[in-house]
């Protein structure tokens, strides 16, 4: 959530800023602040009148004045009159107060001074590659057909039991997937993350603190009978781990990375990557996740980037980082890099994580503050966070990446301890 005080003061400022993003009008809720801030100004001037009344009243009558007299009673009653007014305009000050914090919601975070301006992905800039382009061989099957051949992917069975976009894992490909977790745990742990296991059921407030309510109430499924929903990405409940908490300066920066099972409708995606693993409605991933101090928070977002990208490295899957424009940002983020891998039946990179900077967007929404001792006052952390990373989409990239011309796939070196084999060959199921 934006700092209302700061639309306030540099209305000309923020809305610039917005503009970089897509077309937002402040207007609207400029107008009702100032309707909001005249009705507490109101109110404020009538209840201190009423209570400046009361005290006069009992002054007067300790004084001598006859309780029941003229005088007393024309106090008592410019104070039942100020009582009326008073209560009003204390239910239009809520209704006001309410539509502009609906407001304030809608409104997502501004870019960073660095991020680069532009409208959508095309002007995204590339900062990095790392590793070997595979050059397309007419061997390489894409990674559905290559997981179906060896048996360890069903899309068709999971259809039967749940619908289309979800798959049954088998045999290998269930240990390839327990095994890329662990490692991806195991890496972040030793880089000096805590591990959690959050719920995945989460309440209305929890995606609200960390922005996926309002806007996107229609890629989240929720259950019909509670105020529950399913986790679409483990950011959502580690965000609410601190929510209205007061953390002391020391403690930061709090690093987190968890795994859990993520839950997306993919809605206005339909036509896209349809077949295989890219866009599940259910998926894992080992979620990063820091809560900063202002101060570094630029430098924890680059050492999150990097201990993304180390799983890729040390997996040996080619990828670049790319930085995201305006126009392509998430909404709750002020800078981004999304880390692309290299799927060589595609020829093209396809996004596997992606590394963002919410400054103190999700804090003010969620109400995640620290006190330095010594310090009067609170203010809000920064919070970042980023795929550790997506394992299905790992998952695809090994399967093309170390597919071998006689349709095995060789397992990284980095995983053989895991999966205690070295290579994948076909199993019937």
């Amino acid at each position: 959530m934006l700092d209302i005080k700061q639309i306030r003061e540099n209305p000309s400022f923020v809305q610039e800023r917005l503009q970089s993003r897509g077309n937002y009008d402040l207007q609207p809720l400029l107008t009702l602040d100032r309707q909001q801030r005249e009705l507490e100004a109101k109110r404020s001037h009538l209840q201190a009148r009423s209570n400046e009344i009361g005290k006069l009243v009992g002054q007067k009558i300790k004084a001598g004045s006859d309780p029941q007299g003229a005088e007393i009673q024309s106090l008592r009653q410019e104070g039942n009159d100020l009582k009326n007014q008073i209560s009003e305009l204390e239910p239009q000050e809520r209704e006001i107060k309410s539509q502009l914090e609906a407001l304030l919601l809608t409104i997502p975070n501004l870019p960073s001074e660095s991020t680069p301006l532009g409208s959508s992905e095309e002007d995204n800039v590339e900062v990095r590659r790392w590793g070997d382009e595979y050059i397309p061989q007419n061997h390489i099957l894409p990674h559905w057909e290559i997981g179906e051949y060896l048996g360890i992917l069903n899309f068709e069975r999971s259809v039967k039991v749940a619908q289309s976009r979800f798959v049954t894992l088998i045999g290998a490909g269930a240990a390839l997937e327990r095994a890329l977790i662990q490692f991806m745990l195991d890496r972040q742990i030793a880089a000096g993350y805590t591990e959690v296991l959050p719920p995945i059921l989460i309440n209305t407030q929890s995606l609200t603190a960390s922005g996926q309510l309002p806007k996107f109430a229609e890629e989240s499924f929720k259950c019909a009978a509670d105020d529950l929903w399913l986790s679409p990405t483990a950011e959502v409940p580690i965000t609410n781990l601190y929510r209205e908490e007061i953390l002391a300066a020391e403690d930061l920066p709090i690093n987190h990375c968890a795994y859990t099972p993520c839950f997306r409708r993919e809605a206005g995606s339909y036509g896209r990557d349809t077949r295989g693993l890219i866009r599940l409605h259910q998926f894992n991933k080992v979620e990063l996740y820091k809560f900063v101090h202002p101060a570094t928070s630029e430098q924890e977002h680059q050492k999150l980037v990097a201990d993304a990208e180390a799983i890729l490295q040390e997996l040996k899957l080619p990828y670049r980082v790319l930085e995201l424009c305006t126009g392509d940002l998430g909404f709750s983020a002020a800078k981004t890099y999304d880390l692309e891998v290299w799927l060589p039946s595609a020829n093209k990179y396809r996004e596997i994580s992606s590394c963002s900077n919410c400054r103190d967007f999700q804090a003010r929404r969620g109400g995640i503050r620290f006190k330095e001792s010594g310090k009067k006052g609170t203010q809000f952390v920064h919070t970042l966070n980023g795929s550790g990373l997506a394992v299905g989409r790992t998952m695809a990239a090994i399967l093309e990446n170390y597919q071998q011309p006689d349709k095995t796939v060789r397992i990284p070196e980095a995983l053989q301890p895991y999966l205690k084999q070295e290579v994948l060959t076909r199993t019937t199921s």
